[in-house]
């Protein structure tokens, strides 16, 4: 009789390949119809757009979103109250991951905004990780 030390859970959405859970990004000639493929593709969608998307763009919540866009041209940014934002809006928008860290850095000679976010997956307990440049 085999011994099973761990057991992995599966969310039912990854199983069928042939269902697409929501809109992958960038939105291209690629991604317009593919969509993506299993939950965590989505949560990580989730989390660019949650990060691109000004606060006030999106209809009827007017409290989501960080704006990153927005620091990229500021002269004196505070990286603990922007830590602070991005791991408030997780935990209101994205319930289904953890923040684990976060790592924000600024090159202000070339307006340039590296990002590296990690994550522990709430259903499976495993742990990713999103970095990103954005200019």
């Amino acid at each position: 009789m085999p011994i099973v030390n761990s057991t992995r859970r599966i969310s039912p959405l990854d199983i069928n390949k042939n269902v697409s859970i929501g809109v992958a990004f960038p939105l291209d000639e690629v991604n317009m119809f593919k969509g993506t493929q299993t939950l965590k593709e989505q949560v990580k969608a989730n989390l660019i757009n949650l990060l691109l998307t000004q606060p006030g763009e999106r209809i009827n919540e007017p409290n989501f979103g960080v704006g990153l866009k927005h620091y990229l041209f500021e002269q004196n940014v505070d990286i603990d109250s922007l830590n602070t934002l991005i791991n408030e809006q997780i935990n209101i928008y994205i319930p289904e991951i953890s923040l684990m860290d976060t790592i924000v850095d600024f090159l202000d000679d070339e307006n340039k905004v590296y990002l590296t976010i990690s994550y522990r997956f709430n259903l499976d307990g495993a742990t990713d990780a999103l970095t990103t440049t954005f200019e």
